[in-house]
Order: C-alpha cells, then sequence, then structure tokens
C-alpha cells in the first residue's frame, strides 16, 4: 500500500488483486469510505479516521486471506473470554 497526502488527508494506493478490487471498491463505497477505481490502476482509498483504516483492511482481508486464515482467526477470537461488566 502506498500512501500520498493531499490537503490533510490520507490517500492510500491499494495493490488488489484486479479480479477482486471492483468488489472492494463497492463494498468501501458501502461503507462511505472516499475512494476511486480506475481501469488498469490500482484502487484509491481516502483514510481519515481509525475506523475507516481498519474497515480498510477488514474489506482487504475479506478478498486476500485463505480459507485457512479466516477459520485460524474466527477459532482464536472464540477463544477470547468474554468479560461481563455489571455498570449501574
Amino acid at each position: 500500500m502506498k500512501s500520498f497526502s493531499s490537503e490533510a488527508k490520507q490517500k492510500y494506493l491499494v495493490e488488489v488483486n484486479w479480479i477482486d478490487r471492483w468488489q472492494v471498491y463497492q463494498r468501501l463505497q458501502e461503507l462511505e469510505i472516499p475512494c476511486s477505481c480506475q481501469t488498469n490502476q490500482p484502487l484509491s482509498v481516502e483514510i481519515n479516521t481509525p475506523t475507516a483504516a481498519t474497515q480498510l483492511w477488514s474489506v482487504i482481508r475479506e478478498f486476500t486471506a485463505s480459507r485457512q486464515e479466516k477459520i485460524s482467526t474466527l477459532k482464536s477470537s472464540w477463544r477470547i473470554p468474554y468479560r461481563h461488566s455489571d455498570r449501574g
């Protein structure tokens, strides 16, 4: 991922498989993350918040992680203990 700055906004060129690029672009649009996708060009994504960065990571992972990696992540998240706090 390459970054460049423009008017205090962080833009990243995301090199994702050209087959998946359009789906990644559409998902980012649904999440209201500013991005552009032109023919034969990397996906350009504007990241302005930590939430947008996390969402970008998640969307990219959805399309690039292997099935086994996704299973592993799910299994490890199920092992994290849930802590319920009884606050007023």
